[in-house]
């Protein structure tokens, strides 16, 4: 399961950002959150590409630090914040297609179809854990509950996450009592993986495939986690928490500050707990117990991360944050095939062939350059076109080629 595994005026206006759609009609904000959850998607999926996500005996020091450390702060936090914000747009198309006078229903199914289709392509050819595929079901979900008030979208979101804790601390608890079970080690699964991904192209996309049909099991299970999410994102559209002309700044700030100290702590908390569960000191036994450590408490490091972006979005430090983060972020689906294309080139037969052989103290440093070049590069291509072009391609089967012009 583990390959299972984003004051009255905004600081930086739709106008003020290159390549922004006239009008306004996007709030910087998203944006810019979906730019930062792009740093932890390419940090943990880096640990995937490269076959690292569970260090083995022997592994060094910094490496074993390095996994920890991508357990506790990054592991399931960024996909929670990608799905709250992929629930938040749907209630921001919803108001689109209103104005527009166009069906809204009719446009989201071939958007949910395109997405699903591209993210089948990305499983099949990069990376056998994609999340796209995920999302364009979970977009059909939506859907049919999107008339649900918020304050009921919010106690299902709630009670999917105890439920999915309670179901977690079960299994975790009988694992505990396992002794001496039959176990394949580590290394042999490595070792075997490695081996199939360092081979041709070929052998690739048939390893990919076994892998995603592998799974699919997990994505069930972890859906419902998503799905938590993305009922919090369709109550949080509908209530405008992202629209910094909805509430005051003052009290903003209070509610921001309040979320903070309760979220940041807890939730902290809980990814240090799932990393001792997941990369030691605990035996394998309580990994399950660190998984319902960690889907009970990493959405609130996930609202932790947010909220204090937005805190520094809405001071003196916010425009430029927002031009930093905000262009990848409205590409963001480009730059999420762009980071498994330059991994699948790096460690697999596409390219290097380097499975296995990095650690994940240089492979975090590589995601962290990877990032930040996205970045760099994502303001002058957004500046020349107004969309990446995948978000282009998803256009053009959502709303055909003169909508896309």
């Amino acid at each position: 399961m583990d390959r299972v595994r984003a004051n009255a005026a905004p600081p930086c206006s739709s106008r003020e950002l290159p390549g922004s759609p006239a009008g306004g009609d996007r709030l910087p904000r998203i944006d810019a959150l979906r730019g930062f959850a792009l740093l932890g998607i390419c940090v943990v999926n880096a640990q995937m590409f490269g076959g690292t996500w569970s260090p083995i005996p022997g592994t060094a020091p910094v490496d074993r630090a390095a996994a920890w450390l991508i357990t506790a702060l990054f592991t399931t936090k960024f996909y929670l914040l990608f799905a709250f914000l992929f629930g938040y747009s749907f209630v921001l198309q919803e108001k689109a297609a209103e104005q527009e006078r166009v069906s809204f229903a009719r446009r989201h199914v071939r958007r949910v179809l395109g997405l699903f289709l591209i993210g089948l392509a990305h499983a099949v050819l990069l990376y056998p854990g994609d999340i796209l595929s995920t999302y364009a079901v979970l977009g059909l979900v939506l859907l049919t509950v999107r008339r649900l008030n918020p304050r009921t979208a919010l106690r299902t979101a709630t009670a999917l996450v105890v439920f999915l804790t309670a179901v977690f601390l079960l299994v975790g608890v009988l694992a505990l009592g396992l002794h001496g079970a039959p176990h394949i080690t580590t290394e042999t699964v490595a070792a075997g993986q490695s081996a199939r991904y360092r081979g041709d192209p070929l052998t690739v996309v048939r390893t990919n495939i076994e892998e995603y049909r592998h799974a699919f099991s997990g994505v069930l299970v972890y859906s419902l986690h998503l799905l938590a999410a993305v009922l919090t994102g369709l109550a949080a559209g509908r209530q405008g928490w992202l629209d910094p002309t909805i509430r005051s700044p003052a009290d903003t700030a209070v509610r921001r500050r309040r979320l903070i100290a309760i979220c940041l702590p807890v939730g902290l908390t809980g990814g240090v707990l799932t990393a001792m569960c997941t990369d030691g000191p605990f035996d394998e036994r309580s990994y399950y117990l660190g998984q319902a450590v960690d889907i009970l408490t990493a959405p609130l490091l996930t609202a932790a991360y947010a909220a204090v972006l937005l805190a520094l979005l809405d001071s003196r430090f916010g425009p430029p944050i927002t031009r930093a983060l905000a262009p990848a972020g409205r590409m963001s689906l480009t730059n999420y095939l762009l980071q498994s294309a330059v991994m699948a080139l790096t460690f697999t037969g596409y390219g290097l062939a380097l499975h296995g052989t990095i650690g994940p103290a240089a492979i975090l440093c590589g995601s962290g350059i990877l990032w930040t070049t996205q970045l760099t590069l994502s303001t002058p291509l957004i500046t020349h076109t107004r969309y990446g072009p995948a978000e282009t391609l998803l256009r053009l089967i959502t709303s055909g080629p003169r909508k896309t012009q």
